[in-house]
């Protein structure tokens, strides 16, 4: 089970994402999402993108056809403590049982038929909003760029902080048998990522993204 990227929602309009440039990370493309009434910054590696994401038309997010993604509820996480962090898996074979009651999503800026396997969590808003793209095998390979300044490659790990108190282990189940997706028990909800091993035995923290760079 891999990871294709890791949406954060930004309270601030995707100002957050500056404390990534003056980290050291080179941003790359930007899009908007017609219909979702969402845009993004995006910070690309070799196996893996972070995105930062936030809400430019909330009429759009609210409508019936973007409603049943309650991706408005995850952007309102400093009012209601849901998880403001989306995780989208490559479509695999590993990910066939996690997907196998997900809800579907036809996004507008998708073309017709082409849908989004979500599980939105929405019984447990703690845990990351979860989904996976339709497309299976090998993708085009983009041309955004993956060099760093702070000389960061590849991510190597991943783990989720999330609440003591939360009793949902059949989710979290499905991956227990992948070492490099990690889910904690504490008493915040943050966001660790790990690249190259930690070879350079650094960190950083991003406070109002609740995220550390391990690296």
């Amino acid at each position: 089970m891999e990871i294709d990227h890791i949406f954060i929602f930004s309270d601030s309009k995707g100002r957050e994402a500056d404390q990534l440039v003056e980290f050291g990370l080179t941003e790359g493309s930007n899009r908007a999402h017609p219909g979702q009434g969402t845009t993004n910054r995006k910070f690309y590696f070799e196996n893996f993108f972070l995105e930062i994401l936030w809400v430019i038309n909330e009429k759009e997010i609210q409508s019936e056809q973007t409603s049943v993604t309650r991706l408005w509820d995850r952007s309102q996480f400093l009012k209601n403590e849901y998880s403001r962090f989306g995780l989208c898996l490559v479509n695999s074979n590993a990910t066939d049982t996690l997907f196998k009651q997900s809800e579907i999503y036809q996004p507008d800026y998708f073309p017709e038929g082409m849908s989004i396997d979500i599980i939105t969590n929405e019984n447990y808003p703690k845990l990351p909003w979860t989904f996976r793209l339709p497309y299976r095998g090998d993708q085009k390979p983009h041309t955004e760029p993956t060099e760093h300044q702070n000389g960061i490659k590849k991510l190597t790990g991943t783990e989720f902080e999330i609440p003591p108190d939360l009793d949902e282990d059949v989710f979290i189940n499905h991956f227990q048998n992948f070492g490099h997706i990690n889910f904690n028990k504490t008493n915040r909800l943050h966001l660790t990522l790990e690249f190259d091993h930690c070879s350079q035995k650094k960190s950083k923290i991003f406070s109002e993204l609740n995220l550390t760079i391990k690296y």
